[in-house]
């Protein structure tokens, strides 16, 4: 008997049949739907009221913050496009004026340049027109001091030569004969 009483403990059932599983018990199975049911009716409640309230409160949230960054990105998108316009307008109006007062400055450097080169020209032409009339007189001079001392060098050739003093006329108009030519 003592083996007996074992094996009806763990079959649950006289002569070792099992007995069926206990939801699928047809004398319980009314109850077991009304369970269920009630509690598949508790459980949506809970979820409909706190839990789907919480998520859909983080969704909306999480919408709502991408969203405006969105909206943020985008504002400072359009300002980021205003500065850089507002750079670029900036920075093309610089080089504008950088142009303008480098053609300015080099047109009055020039216009400078001109007029100190003009009045160099001048004081070179008249001191160019000084020296020529000094060299014209100094060669002037030198030709007539050139004309003497042949005319004086020749004579005493001449009269080294031949023993007797030519005449001066004649020495002067050899020598002016040979000095033109």
């Amino acid at each position: 008997m003592a083996e007996g009483h074992g094996t009806t403990a763990h079959t649950g059932a006289e002569g070792g049949h099992k007995a069926p599983f206990p939801p699928f018990q047809q004398d319980t199975f009314a109850s077991q739907l009304v369970s269920l049911l009630i509690a598949f009716v508790a459980l949506y409640l809970i979820v409909s009221k706190v839990a789907l309230p919480k998520v859909g409160g983080v969704l909306d949230a999480r919408q709502k913050k991408i969203e405006d960054d969105f909206a943020a990105a985008l504002r400072l998108k359009g300002e980021s496009d205003d500065a850089l316009k507002a750079y670029e307008d900036a920075l093309a109006q610089a080089r504008a004026r950088a142009q303008a007062i480098g053609t300015e400055t080099r047109e009055r450097l020039n216009a400078a340049a001109e007029a100190e080169r003009k009045t160099l020209e001048q004081r070179l032409a008249v001191k160019l027109a000084d020296a020529e009339k000094t060299i014209a007189a100094t060669r002037e001079q030198a030709m007539s001091n050139v004309r003497g001392i042949a005319t004086d060098a020749a004579s005493a050739i001449v009269q080294q030569l031949v023993g007797i003093a030519p005449d001066a006329k004649a020495v002067g108009h050899a020598v002016d004969a040979t000095l033109k030519g």
